[in-house]
């Protein structure tokens, strides 16, 4: 029970630590002060309290899928305010005299992130401890798993945040979006596959099967399922789906970039001084 605990534990806040670190790593570049997000962590922890001693009525919503539904759109709604994130963050670095009203777009947009992020993790972390110490027994390992499983996660997203701070502009602008880029895909694998649960997309066979070598329960596939959305049984739709959510910043970063290029040409630069 103590391994099942710390196990479950680290695979919900270890997704949400590295989006912290992350996200408080690239806003210490544009001198974001963190009290900012002081206001939407708090309301984040009051609604995933409220989700969790709530969810009898949330599951009877949508014919009785109404934890799977809801859970699957707090997913996709965080992938498109990351993608946003992420596009905003390229195109800012490459101004030179950043205006306050662009600095607020990326508060507000980090401010959601972390608000949703913390009402899907935490309803999970509370729902788990609720639900595991139901029976006596189990009461003393699972608050041992707890703060086990919540330190370990915590300790990566302080190891990951100072990496990133440690780090060259250029590298840690590269590292911090390859990580947001495979967390919001495997945050599009994770809702895709609720959803198909809920009968809301059609159950398909699956493309392999990983699990013989990298079971979904062993330490390293749950690592895995909270960095990149690891399934080891995944459907054709959930893969095409992850690729698509690959795809979107990607191709972003790449028009960002072409952008950057042409503005800063010396024939632009030119124009401009003239």
């Amino acid at each position: 029970m103590l391994l099942s605990s710390v196990i479950i534990i680290l695979r919900e806040v270890l997704e949400a630590a590295l989006l912290f670190s992350i996200l408080l790593a690239f806003s210490k570049q544009f001198d974001i002060n963190f009290k900012w997000f002081g206001l939407s962590t708090l309301l984040g922890f009051l609604c995933a309290l409220f989700y969790a001693l709530n969810l009898a009525e949330i599951s009877n919503l949508f014919e009785g899928v109404g934890q799977e539904v809801s859970n699957a759109l707090m997913q996709y709604v965080i992938y498109f305010l990351l993608v946003l994130y992420m596009y905003n963050y390229v195109r800012l670095k490459s101004v030179r005299q950043i205006q306050i009203h662009s600095t607020y777009v990326l508060i507000l947009l980090i401010s959601l992130i972390l608000f949703f992020a913390i009402i899907r993790e935490g309803s999970e972390v509370i729902l788990y401890v609720i639900s595991a110490t139901h029976q006596k027994e189990h009461i003393f390992p699972v608050i041992i798993g707890v703060f086990i499983g919540s330190g370990i996660g915590i300790s990566i997203g302080f190891i990951s945040y100072f990496i990133l701070i440690s780090l060259s502009s250029k590298w840690a602008k590269t590292t911090g979006l390859t990580l947001l880029t495979l967390i919001s895909a495997g945050m599009i694998s994770q809702a895709t596959q609720l959803l198909i649960q809920a009968d809301w997309l059609p159950s398909q066979l699956p493309l392999w099967n990983s699990g013989e070598w990298l079971s979904e329960r062993s330490v390293i596939g749950q690592l895995l399922y909270a960095l990149i959305g690891y399934e080891a049984t995944p459907s054709p739709l959930q893969f095409i789906l992850y690729l698509l959510g690959l795809l979107l910043p990607v191709s972003l970063f790449i028009i960002q970039t072409k952008i950057n290029i042409n503005t800063s040409s010396p024939k632009n630069l030119s124009v401009e001084q003239k």
